[in-house]
């Protein structure tokens, strides 16, 4: 599951002061000067001159140059131009939206619930809120009292500061500016109030409360003075600089993504022309070797003379493309696999049309893990498999072991977990989206798609996980400054997301989000009721410190549910760099113990930090379960036919 992590995503590029005209030529917006005599003094005041009026707009202007009049007159061409551009951009998103009433919905985040319930209980609390209030005026007071310091002699103190790692006031104007520094503060101040309130709500049902938190946050963000024009002094200095021009670009952006998300704002996150699957991403050599409506069974080339005789086969995610594992050479864990001596398979997940919607659970299973293992095995002529499941995957396959343990049968003689849960009663913020509101939304917009539900919206919810990164960042770069994201190819696999057919993924919402039917040993497969007690071989299982997906309490949860030896790790950072670290990054680090104790708490207590990458640490447990070494395989050359180049053509299909 796509997750996108604050530590890996760009912030807007910042100015260098010059602004830039239509035909890319630099041009220096000059302020109009001042009349030569600025002070008006009171009329009546001993010794002071009388009040001069204020000049008219016709004198003003008689004294500017003629090349200020010239650059004045441009920026209010542009201003309009702007203003012309947004309005018919949105008048062309109304239409198009026009036969979409739901898309109007007062409540499109069914948040009201949640929210009647928190102010109903601070209502019924006169007090608390009379004290809340209190408490806010006095943070106000102690900010008039720093600014009023501040100005007489520079030394006063913030009251309150950015979060660390809160990129939205990078600008050294938000500081050094006396007025942007007193706009930040107030807005950190107010929020900051806002989201402790509600935070501090006691009596309210544990997820109702989580999901106005959660709303509560992202209107908060939302309203950032960063996010608007007039108070964000980055975009003040380039539309003066660039004489209009930023902003008149930012609207050809904002036209831009409502016309590629048919309508829909779709906020480009990085120039998508840059990147191109098998070209500059995913393009560590293999071949197709299995194919079934499920899955393309990729093998991947040896890179050493020798490999381990048990292959590895890996089962990502499909709610987004494998290539995360192979972004770059230099971060690609399939690259530096196959360089440790693993032969390599993985599973390319088809991304479904309208013809796969009725696909079930059960189908992804059996077409899915049992295909894909019986293809490795003929394949490398083997009797067992070692495998990975990252995230859903990850889900599907400690569902396919129960399975294959409650049938007598092993094919698999290991498996690893990459961010994966199989409880679900901590599982993270993708929980607040899977009430029933949300579910019947979620339905009615899958009939509408014939049954799937589009990559767009999946992206969509994503993002708002991190909205100041992924989204607002974005909107400030794009449409305020005008400029174009950058390339980044992280950015553009987040952006290529895949469908989810209708059957599959409502059984998954509900199931597992809602039911935790897995944990609770209600789930069936088959006919099959699964427990994952009984599922007897090693298990390794890595979670990260800061995942939102899958949180590293909820995944701990799920590793004391195995009924065999289960080694955990706990990576820094989060569901993508936490588990995408290559060890010559040397980046974050990962702790380990011994044992599973009943919390969290206590593992971490007894847990040895190591500085960078888990994966050396993952790797030493790999090989001693993957056998001698034997002579490399030549995917070209096996028992089953190649049909085709490494990346394959499911992970090309666009959504």
């Amino acid at each position: 599951m796509s997750e996108q992590t604050a530590e890996s995503t760009p912030s807007a590029p910042k100015p260098d002061g010059d602004g830039r005209k239509a035909d890319g030529e630099t041009a220096t917006f000059q302020k109009p000067p001042l009349p030569e005599d600025p002070l008006i003094h009171m009329e009546g005041e001993p010794g002071s001159k009388p009040a001069a009026p204020p000049p008219s707009s016709h004198a003003a202007m008689a004294q500017l140059t003629s090349e200020q009049r010239a650059q004045l007159e441009t920026l209010s061409m542009n201003l309009a131009r702007a203003a012309i551009k947004a309005q018919g951009a949105i008048a062309e998103m109304a239409l198009r939206q026009a036969d979409r009433p739901a898309a109007l919905s007062p409540d499109p985040f069914h948040v009201g619930p949640a929210l009647t319930e928190v102010m109903g209980k601070l209502t019924a609390q006169p007090d608390r809120l009379m004290r809340a209030h209190a408490d806010l005026l006095g943070r106000y007071l102690e900010l008039w009292q720093s600014m009023s310091r501040r100005l007489q002699d520079g030394t006063a103190e913030a009251v309150v500061k950015p979060p660390k790692g809160d990129k939205r006031f990078n600008d050294p104007e938000w500081t050094e500016n006396p007025v942007f520094d007193s706009i930040k503060q107030s807005y950190l101040l107010t929020s900051n109030w806002l989201n402790e309130l509600v935070a501090g709500v006691e009596g309210v049902d544990e997820m109702e409360k989580r999901r106005a938190e959660f709303f509560m946050k992202m209107l908060t963000d939302a309203f950032s003075p960063s996010n608007f024009l007039a108070s964000n002094p980055t975009a003040l200095r380039e539309l003066m600089a660039s004489g209009g021009e930023s902003l008149v670009k930012g609207m050809d952006n904002f036209a831009a993504d409502l016309e590629r998300g048919g309508g829909q704002l779709a906020i480009a996150q990085t120039d998508y022309e840059m990147f191109e699957i098998g070209r500059n991403v995913a393009t560590a050599p293999g071949k197709v070797v299995f194919r079934n409506e499920i899955i393309e069974l990729i093998q991947y080339a040896p890179a050493t003379e020798q490999v381990h005789q048990i292959p590895l086969v890996i089962f990502p995610p499909w709610i987004n493309k494998f290539y995360i594992l192979d972004l770059r050479p230099e971060n690609s864990m399939i690259r530096w696999l196959v360089g440790q001596g693993i032969t390599v398979f993985l599973a390319s997940w088809v991304n479904p049309d309208q013809r796969l919607s009725t696909r079930t659970f059960e189908d992804y299973m059996r077409e899915g893990i049992y295909a894909g293992v019986a293809a490795a095995m003929e394949q490398a002529e083997v009797p067992h498999v070692n495998t990975v499941g990252y995230c859903i995957g990850g889900t599907l396959l400690s569902c396919t072991l129960a399975h294959m343990a409650a049938k007598g049968v092993q094919p698999i003689s290991s498996a690893t977990f990459f961010a994966s849960q199989q409880d679900f009663s901590e599982a993270g913020d993708l929980l607040l989206f899977t009430n029933e509101e949300w579910l019947a939304d979620l339905e009615r917009k899958m009939d509408e798609g014939g049954g799937v539900l589009s990559g767009q919206a999946m992206a969509d919810t994503f993002n708002m996980l991190r909205g100041n990164d992924l989204i607002w960042s974005f909107f400030v770069n794009n449409y305020l400054l005008g400029k174009e994201p950058k390339p980044f190819d992280l950015l553009f696999w987040n952006s290529d997301q895949t469908r989810m057919p209708k059957t599959l993924h409502m059984f998954y919402l509900r199931r597992f989000y809602g039911d935790n039917a897995l944990a609770e040993g209600k789930l069936e497969l088959d006919g099959v009721k699964l427990d994952l007690g009984i599922v007897k071989v090693p298990v390794y299982v890595q979670s990260s410190k800061e995942d939102h997906i899958a949180p590293a309490r909820s995944v701990y949860k799920g590793a004391r549910l195995f009924g065999g030896p289960v080694t955990f790790t706990m990576a820094g950072s989060g569901h993508i760099a936490g588990v995408i670290n290559a060890p010559a990054a040397n980046k974050y680090q990962h702790w380990t113990a011994e044992g599973l104790p009943a919390s969290l708490e206590e593992w971490q207590a007894a847990a040895k930090e190591t500085p960078g990458s888990w994966w050396p640490h993952w790797i030493e447990w790999l090989k001693e379960k993957s056998g001698p070494l034997v002579p490399a395989r030549d995917p070209a050359n096996g028992k089953l036919p190649a049909l085709g180049d490494a990346p394959g053509e499911y992970v090309k299909v666009k959504s």
